[in-house]
């Protein structure tokens, strides 16, 4: 009876299609192979193989790929994530698939040179000089032999071609060498000594429970159950395990050993961060501890090493990587450790294609994998603490500056009171505060979480405001580049003269600030002092952030002004004082998690002082210094802070109490994305438990010329929401034309 294999192919498809196995191969699930798609051939996995008399009246498979078969592992993982997100599940197999890529086959072969012993046949000084260095037979790259030499590389060249040197085919750079995990153990504090005791006890496999879905509560009725791959001799399940610890604490070192451990034990390790870009300081940190510098995976790799990071990611050769959240999808072949760092950070969702979120869908691959997940965090998210209170997660706590240093002293500045001078953003406290600390040779950080120069240019003698063409934002002045910015679609234009509606002159006004017009206000203020502005669109990209942090890190500037992209776990010695311009940002926010997130941000970015061998202080400007908020970061009370807003969300039924989904309908036309939303919500029939907001057109109503209208679903914990939202889907209004409706489980954005 012939072969029948059901194909999964990585595109949005949610079914796998069935193919006849011809004659003479013999296929099983995880292969990859080549099939007919239409008219033309495309790749997808093996799902199932079964038999069937049917067989011989299907399309056959063409061939199977010379590529490692896709693991149950992953498999299990793109039905949970397709399952969870009601993404398509070719959609999720297109984040775990990655068939080499053409551009990295022909890798460019390294050449290797050494001295033959024959002489030249023209001898001259600069082949005198190649062939001195080379006298010790070593093999060297022609680069390398032409720099020590000092001479050019066509020296080299000639005399390879003269015979005097011999050329040699050269193994490809190791992608990242083995570490080691007792190359330089760092000197702990009995504390983070007792957290790694701690932690490496809980990293034990616990007894097993139910399945649970990916905060820990029991999966819902008709929900398939997150096998777990128990290592051999384990009937257990690895934990999930909170590592909390305030700004300074030394989480990273406590980590580092539980790393070390898996790499100790022979297992691989995952260290997901949240800005991968930015983490040349946290890389050196890796090679003093290890010895070496981890694999590295983010989108800003080239394809060829993208292939070969995950050929030895599957071979288990590669033991540490370090990634964005995409590297949560590489081919691990004995996954030991996956650490989640800085777990409460937005980045780790995925806002477009697939909506998930990366911290979330580490506790899924930990528990299909068996392998412990660490979540670290000085500001755990909500949903994280109240699992951890709550005993789904182990916790690990550090609640004391490494060496003893004191956290910051943090004072507000009543905004209603000690006001800026006009045309100024800086309060005179904190002049004064950052006068004095320049002038006793320290670091200052102003903090404005606003990109560029002015968000809104306004034309005084009309009223005129600078709006997007495709988005319903207005556009950011970035004077830096004479331009005029949209932050949600990228669109630009060149700063106008003279206003584009009445073409008057001199009237152009911006409104607002920016770390660009700060900038300008600091230079004027101290025009002696050195300053760096650190915003993630400045030109240069990541290679020049990198560089200036590290400019930073080692006192080579007097001020910094920076975005957020300052509070994320840098490490700056100098730094004793932290002036936040404006703490309001985003408390008025209709998002659900705007306390939460404001009270990270902030509680980060006032870390940012006295980590080094002085004490720090932060001021904080306000207009609200009677906040819950605010309140909660001057008092330095974060357990009270997650208590109130814990029980404001359990009240409410708010996640992680409750749950939620959005549904963002949008299209060309604005009445068209209005009617399919009204259509939809007529068909959603609620059941008990769940209610169903909207639409209602979306804060952000216009992105990249569509039109946006968004329900919210609100259900209760219990409630199969995945199971509800599909059947709603099925008997919802058919899409048609440019109409896209998104479903978004578990949204982070209310844009």
């Amino acid at each position: 009876m012939p072969s029948v294999t059901e194909i999964l192919i990585p595109l949005a498809l949610d079914s796998a299609y069935s193919y006849a196995v011809p004659a003479g191969l013999t296929l099983a699930v995880g292969d990859v192979v080549q099939i007919p798609l239409g008219p033309r051939e495309t790749v997808g996995v093996v799902w199932g193989v079964r038999e069937s008399p049917a067989g011989s009246n299907l399309r056959a498979v063409t061939g199977r790929l010379d590529v490692p078969p896709l693991a149950g592992p992953l498999r299990e993982l793109v039905d949970w994530l397709a399952r969870y997100t009601l993404a398509p599940k070719g959609s999720a197999l297109a984040m775990a698939l990655r068939l080499p890529d053409e551009a990295a086959q022909g890798e460019t072969v390294r050449i290797g040179v050494r001295a033959s012993g024959k002489p030249p046949a023209r001898p001259t000084t600069a082949r005198t000089k190649v062939l001195a260095v080379a006298a010790d037979g070593a093999m060297r790259g022609k680069s390398a032999l032409a720099k020590e030499a000092g001479v050019s590389l066509s020296v080299v060249d000639g005399l390879i071609d003269d015979g005097a040197l011999e050329a040699t085919a050269l193994a490809p750079e190791p992608v990242a060498l083995p570490p080691d995990p007792d190359h330089a153990r760092v000197p702990l504090s009995e504390a983070q000594a007792q957290a790694v005791r701690d932690l490496i006890a809980m990293m034990n496999p616990a007894p097993a429970d139910a399945p649970t879905d990916a905060i820990g509560d029991p999966l819902p009725e008709g929900t398939a159950p997150v096998a777990t791959a128990a290592p051999p001799g384990h009937g257990e399940k690895a934990p999930t395990i909170l590592l909390e610890g305030v700004t300074g604490s030394g989480k990273t070192e406590v980590y580092f050993e539980a790393v070390a451990d898996c790499v100790r034990r022979g297992r691989q390790a995952l260290i997901l961060m949240p800005e991968i870009a930015l983490t040349a300081q946290f890389l050196d940190r890796f090679a003093e501890r290890f010895g070496v510098r981890p694999a590295t995976w983010h989108s800003g790799i080239g394809a060829k090493r993208r292939e070969r990071i995950r050929a030895g990611v599957a071979a288990g050769e590669i033991a540490v990587v370090v990634g964005a959240r995409s590297a949560l999808f590489l081919p691990f072949a004995k996954l030991g450790i996956i650490v989640v760092d800085e777990e409460h950070e937005a980045a780790y969702k995925q806002e477009d294609g697939v909506h998930y979120h990366a911290r979330d869908m580490a506790v899924v691959r930990g528990r299909i994998e068996n392998c412990p997940v660490v979540l670290a965090s000085a500001t755990p998210s909500i949903e994280t603490r109240v699992n951890a209170t709550r005993g789904r997660y182990r916790h690990v706590g550090l609640p004391e500056r490494f060496g003893g240093r004191r956290l910051p002293d943090i004072a507000a500045i009543d905004m209603r009171s000690d006001k800026p001078e006009r045309g100024s953003f800086i309060a005179p406290a904190l002049i004064a505060a950052v006068r004095e600390t320049v002038a006793a040779g320290d670091q200052a950080l102003l903090f404005l979480n606003r990109r560029g120069y002015a968000p809104l240019t306004l034309c005084r003698a009309c009223g005129h405001r600078y709006q997007c063409r495709n988005c319903s934002t207005w556009l950011v002045e970035h004077r830096f580049r004479k331009a005029l910015v949209c932050h949600q679609c990228g669109h630009a234009e060149r700063r106008p003269e003279s206003c584009s509606e009445c073409g008057t002159f001199d009237n152009l006004t911006p409104c607002g600030p920016g770390v660009e017009r700060i900038a300008e206000e600091v230079a004027a203020l101290f025009p002696d002092k050195r300053v760096i502005v650190l915003s993630s669109d400045f030109p240069g990209g990541a290679e020049r952030l990198r560089a200036e942090l590290q400019t930073v890190a080692e006192g080579g500037c007097d001020i910094v002004i920076g975005t957020q992209l300052v509070a994320k776990g840098h490490n700056f010695p100098h730094l004793t004082l932290v002036g936040v311009l404006d703490a309001d940002i985003g408390l008025t926010s209709g998002d659900p998690r705007a306390a939460e997130r404001t009270f990270q941000l902030l509680q980060q970015v006032t870390g940012r002082a006295g980590r080094g061998e002085k004490p720090g202080r932060a001021l904080v400007q306000t207009f609200q210094p009677e906040h819950p908020v605010i309140a909660a970061l001057l008092s330095g009370d974060a357990a009270r802070f997650y208590e109130e807003e814990i029980a404001a969300r359990e009240a409410a039924g708010l996640p992680p109490f409750g749950r939620l989904a959005a549904l963002i309908v949008s299209a060309n036309d604005r009445a068209v994305a209005e009617a399919h939303g009204q259509a939809l919500a007529r068909a959603s029939e609620p059941p008990d438990g769940v209610m169903v907001l909207g639409p209602a057109e979306a804060p952000l109503a216009l992105v990249r010329g569509r039109y946006r209208f968004r329900l919210l679903v609100k259900t209760e914990r219990s409630v199969d929401l995945q199971s509800y939202l599909r059947d709603w889907i099925a008997r919802g209004p058919k899409v048609r034309g440019n109409v896209k409706v998104a479903i978004d489980v578990d949204p982070q954005s209310f844009l």
